[in-house]
């Protein structure tokens, strides 16, 4: 079935424009800006504790720890939520995006923004464990909008946020999501796209009323076993042509500072590309992961930030590369008009055959929807912020999981994109606005993380009366 609406009118030119103007003098500048500056202010925390990362991902919640314990998200179910959201069709169809639209070296700032931004997650997510809030059914919420409430006192920037998210998160990227899946199931088998978000639509509704715990359960059982599957292949690509290894990423470098580059705007179409499907991807500063950093049950604020500085690392250095490193190993993107994850299937298929679009199908599709189930979760999280009306969630909901998803399924690749990368520009203004401001919490944070490691304590504990001027506005956690 052909894409009912398409991208060639008049609005989807007119997001570009916009979109083009908000991410060349604005937003590429204040991200690389920011991540310079929480590296430093938390001296590299992104690289000097990623054994502590590794460490604390293990942890569960302390048994005993209250009597509602069994209601909690452990870490680690909150690291896969998180990660299920940023590995999908960023990693598969944005990489391969990036790559057509900015050339090679776009895989280049995909790296240094992931890098950087690994201390932006770091900040974010630890500052939304420190403002989180007890729910109504025992488990905890919070996220940005949660933060700039009770953090900056700021109720107007707060309700801002919380609808920015949900129409990026809960709306815009599902539509990207279910458009991916549709594509590669077309691309593989053939079949009809509106058949397809039907399935995905009806699949999606059944688990976004389930809960957070039901989303918590499945990414934690997907997303291990799909992103390992797809790094074990990547691997397997790149051995089997390890000698073109090194001019693959002589390639990566020269084009990533416009060597060779023929247009004079090349350089910044590079950069540009690479840093907005970086940030797509990996979510590094755009304040998702924060809203399940707040659900997890720890004994330190800084144990989740340290988990979502790892998630970023697993995304984009990971995840992303093994995109990359197939595409470009092939040179079936040097020439051909193939974009997104057509052309990562186009791609792997010529080095290990025809059953390569197949697996690109099916491995898009849990990367996929596991990605729209956790982005519903986000979603929802900040509708409950606004309101309590159990109307105005069964509308978000239908919204989300079901009128988005089939939207996409309909639409253009070019459409879906063009309106997730405006959402995306608005929502991570707003989230670092509010990070720069509190930032000094997390600071502080790590500062008292790092003193009780030095004592010997395995296990760092935050207790609120620490932190005075704001105890009022620390319910998630204990006086001492």
């Amino acid at each position: 079935m052909n894409e009912v609406f398409s991208a060639d009118g008049g609005l989807n030119l007119a997001l570009t424009w916009l979109n083009d103007a908000l991410w060349t003098y604005l937003l590429i500048g204040v991200l690389v800006l920011c991540g310079l500056y929480f590296s430093w202010r938390t001296k590299f925390v992104q690289f000097r504790y990623v054994h502590e990362m590794i460490r604390v991902l293990g942890e569960s919640v302390p048994r005993g720890s209250t009597s509602q314990s069994h209601k909690h998200v452990s870490s680690f179910q909150a690291f896969a939520v998180s990660v299920a959201t940023r590995v999908g069709t960023g990693n598969l169809a944005g990489v391969a995006t990036a790559i057509a639209l900015g050339g090679p070296g776009a895989v280049f700032w995909m790296w240094v923004i992931a890098l950087i931004g690994s201390a932006t997650a770091f900040v974010e997510s630890t500052l939304a464990q420190l403002f989180k809030r007890h729910s109504d059914d025992g488990t905890f919420v919070g996220g940005p909008a949660y933060y700039m409430l009770y953090g900056m006192r700021s109720r107007w920037m707060s309700v801002l946020f919380a609808v920015l998210l949900t129409l990026t998160f809960g709306l815009s990227y599902n539509s990207i999501q279910s458009n991916t899946i549709c594509d590669a199931m077309h691309e593989a088998f053939g079949f009809d796209r509106l058949v397809v978000g039907v399935a995905i639509t009806f699949l999606s509704l059944v688990i976004a009323f389930g809960g957070i715990r039901r989303i918590a359960r499945v990414s934690s059982v997907l997303v291990p076993v799909m992103a390992l599957g797809y790094f074990v292949l990547a691997l397997v690509v790149v051995l089997m042509n390890v000698r073109l290894v090194p001019h693959m990423f002589k390639v990566i470098i020269e084009s990533a500072f416009g060597v060779g580059q023929f247009a004079g705007g090349a350089i910044g179409a590079t950069i540009m590309m690479g840093i907005k499907r970086g940030l797509f991807s990996n979510e590094a500063g755009e304040g998702s992961a924060p809203n399940v950093a707040a659900a997890a049950h720890v004994s330190h604020p800084v144990k989740q930030g340290l988990i979502q500085a790892l998630g970023v690392f697993t995304d984009t250095l990971l995840v992303c590369s093994c995109t990359a490193f197939i595409i470009l190993i092939s040179g079936v993107y040097d020439g051909s008009n193939l974009n997104g994850i057509v052309l990562t299937q186009a791609s792997l298929c010529s080095q290990i055959g025809d059953w390569g679009t197949t697996f690109v199908a099916i491995a898009i599709l849990f990367f996929a929807f596991s990605s729209i189930i956790g982005n519903y979760y986000y979603g929802e999280a900040n509708v409950r912020f606004l309101t309590n009306s159990k109307w105005v969630l069964m509308v978000y909901r239908l919204l989300s999981a079901g009128l988005m998803v089939l939207f996409g399924a309909l639409a253009s690749l070019d459409l879906v994109w063009s309106i997730g990368d405006l959402c995306m520009a608005l929502l991570t203004m707003c989230n670092l606005v509010a990070i720069l401001f509190l930032g000094r919490y997390a600071f502080m944070l790590l500062d008292d993380y790092r003193s009780q490691r030095r004592n010997g304590t395995r296990d760092p504990v935050f207790s609120k009366k620490k932190f005075p001027e704001i105890a009022d506005a620390l319910e998630g956690w204990p006086e001492g």
